[in-house]
């Protein structure tokens, strides 16, 4: 039934366990895992402009890095991986991605915010994500990290 999965990953330790649920289905079906992180470019076009070369720089490595980091767990875990950086709005690249690689599942993490704190954060990346596509998403609750 699933033959690619797509993990985003934005670094943090929230990660881990939507991989765990992503690594259980892949194992099952011998999906291929794709890792995807994106570098919000709203961030560094908001810096200032003797700022922005340095900050987009930066995110970028902290991308690439977080990249790796599930990449190793998911060759680890015997199962194939493809990975990707990219530059943009994180729901938008996430979903043109799996539109693009034609991914069967999508596995996120969410925080579980409501109220106050969800409009402070404009939002979550995962309910964006949810609203916007008709694949198939594993949504894991990953408490306040």
């Amino acid at each position: 039934m699933y033959d690619s999965i797509l993990v985003p990953t934005d670094g943090s330790e929230g990660t881990e366990k939507a991989l765990e649920h992503a690594l259980e289905v892949a194992s099952l079906s011998g999906a291929t895992v794709h890792v995807l992180s994106v570098v919000d470019r709203r961030l560094y076009l908001a810096a200032s402009d003797d700022q922005k070369d340095e900050l987009r720089e930066s995110l970028h490595e902290d991308a690439e890095a977080a990249v790796d980091d599930v990449a190793e767990t998911v060759r680890g875990a015997d199962a194939e991986c493809v990975t990707a950086v990219r530059d943009g709005v994180p729901y938008k690249c996430i979903l043109d991605y799996a539109e693009e690689a034609d991914v069967d599942l999508v596995v996120m993490g969410t925080h579980g915010r409501t109220g106050r704190d969800k409009l402070a954060s404009l939002g979550s990346v995962t309910e964006r994500v949810v609203e916007n596509t008709d694949r198939p998403i594993l949504v894991v609750s990953i408490g306040e990290e």
